[in-house]
Order: C-alpha cells, then structure tokens, then sequence
C-alpha cells in the first residue's frame, strides 16, 4: 500500500470496531464496514482510533482487526492505524508489526502526562525516535480525550523537528484560529507543508475548516457521505452547495455527538442501515434508551426530507 504522504485529502473515516453482543470481534461486519466506507466515497480509513475502542483490544485483537480492514481493503485506500500508547516499546511494536502488513502509517497522540510545551516536543522528539525515519506519521491534536494542550507555537515545532510527520489530525475545539495559524506558517515557509484533516465534532465545523484551509476531515459519521459531499462541493468551489449538504445532516450529526453516548449512536445507525450486525459497544460502554432510538428515528426522518429538497 502506498506510504501516507503530505498530499493526502479528502475523508479518512474513522472506522468504528464491530463486535458481535457477546463482545468478540465481528470480522464479518468489519469487511461490510470496509465496503460501505469506500462505496461513499472515502479516500482513506483510519482504524484503532479513540472512536475504534481501540484502548478495550487486546494487542492480539488489535492484530486481527487490522490484518483484516488491509486484507478487506486490499489497497484500494490508504490506512492509517492508530499507534498511541502509554509506552513507546508497545508503539514501536505495533508500529512495525501494522507497517509489515500494509499500513499506509499511523497516528500518534501525546500522553496525558506532558504538559509544558518542552515536555509535549521533548516526547515527540521519541516518538521520531522509536518510529524511525521510514515510518510517515499524523500527529493527532485532540485535546478533549488526551487533556493535552498543543499550542500553535509547539505544534509547528515539533513538525519542523519531525521529518516523517506529514500530517496533523486537527480537532482542537474551538480550533478555526488555530487551524489557519498553521496553515498561514506553511504558506510563509516558516513549515513545509502537510496534509491536515479535521476531527472536530464529527464534522460539526467541517465547512468553516475547508475554507480555512483544511485538506478534508478525519473523522466519523453514521452517515459518511455527508463528509465527502462537503469536501467534494468545496473542491469544485461550489461552497454554497457544501453548505447545503451539510445543513441537511446537522441535527443527526449534533445529536451523535453527545459525550458518552455518541458511540451507541453511531453505532446504532450503522447497524439500522445493515453495516454491522450489531451496535455492542465493548464494556464499559453505554446502551441506548428506547426515547434515544426514538429521538434517532425522528431526526433521520428529518433527515432524509431535507435531503430531497436540495437533490
């Protein structure tokens, strides 16, 4: 599979983990998940993900489900695996171990133990070190779910020291400012340029950030082809028409986003729409109550009129 390079754009899903109610891995809903993604038009996945469950895996599941998504896959996306963890000898070896068969890359977040801007470069620094230069990188600025701060000035410090990063998964919230700070660097030479994709809310901001200049969204949807509608009307420069499509999926794109329960959700809808055979959550997780599905079925109803006026 082709190595993730700064040119990367438009949807990389992040892919959800489908297991089976008693919480065993379901394979055979993995390789739907697989095919519904691509089929609505998603340039790239990303697995093992915050949203992937990825902490609840085991290393040998974390194996599994990725040889899987690559062998489901079978080149015709990149993929990027999520690579985080609370020391580098498990980074490096689930590194080397998802390189050898096929990753595209991976995603490194910061531990919730740096704090001070030296300390996040310093760590970053190791990060460089135990990947090793061959190994192309997207360092994920989420400060939500690592209570980790990444400010402008140690976000273009630690690219210009990184040489295999060449991508940032932005979803620092509020981030517009942010975002078009990193961008304007790039575009003074201060940095090379590099691909950033947008995480934010599951795309709650996504129109803003392409104007700002993002390349496409990094993140998850129960309805994936509202991202890639978005992306691609903004593309072709029809701004106006991105903004409609994005209009049409907001209710049901806020309401997945709920702290807690956003998972259920989106995992509900997939398998309302015959992607995955069930929406089980891995324990701890949340179940949905019968006034959440009813909210959820009112909404898409709502959803599914909008979309006929603007076709």
């Amino acid at each position: 599979m082709k190595p993730l390079d700064t040119s990367a754009r438009g949807v990389y899903l992040i892919a959800v983990t489908p297991f089976r109610e008693n919480g065993e891995l379901d394979l055979e809903s993995t390789d739907r998940m697989v095919d519904f993604y691509i089929d609505k038009g998603a340039t790239g996945l990303t697995i093992l993900g915050i949203m992937g469950e990825a902490t609840k895996l085991t290393a040998e599941e974390s194996r599994i489900f990725v040889k899987r998504v690559l062998a489901r896959v079978n080149n015709r996306v990149p993929v990027i695996v999520g690579a985080s963890a609370p020391g580098f000898a498990p980074m490096r070896e689930l590194t080397v171990s998802v390189m050898e068969m096929g990753a595209s890359g991976v995603m490194v977040a910061p531990p919730s133990t740096v704090r001070t801007d030296d300390q996040i470069a310093a760590y970053f620094d190791m990060v460089n070190e135990t990947l090793g230069p061959d190994v192309p990188w997207c360092l994920q600025d989420h400060p939500v779910s690592t209570g980790v701060q990444m400010s402008i000035s140690v976000i273009l410090r630690i690219l210009k020291n990184s040489p295999s990063c060449v991508m940032l998964k932005h979803e620092d919230m509020p981030g517009l400012a942010k975002l078009s700070a990193i961008r304007a660097a790039s575009e003074r030479g201060d940095i090379r340029r590099i691909s950033i994709l947008t995480g934010n809310g599951g795309g709650l901001f996504l129109p803003e950030e392409m104007t700002r200049g993002a390349d496409g969204a990094m993140t998850g949807f129960a309805y994936p082809e509202m991202m890639v509608g978005v992306v691609n009307a903004h593309a072709a420069g029809d701004i106006e028409r991105a903004h409609d499509i994005f209009d049409a999926y907001l209710p049901l794109a806020r309401y997945e986003q709920q702290p807690n329960i956003g998972l259920a959700v989106r995992k509900h809808i997939m398998a309302e729409r015959g992607v995955i055979a069930s929406a089980a959550v891995r324990k701890p997780g949340p179940k949905l109550t019968p006034a959440d599905i009813a909210d959820i079925e009112r909404l898409t109803r709502r959803q599914e009129r909008r979309l006929r006026e603007i076709q």
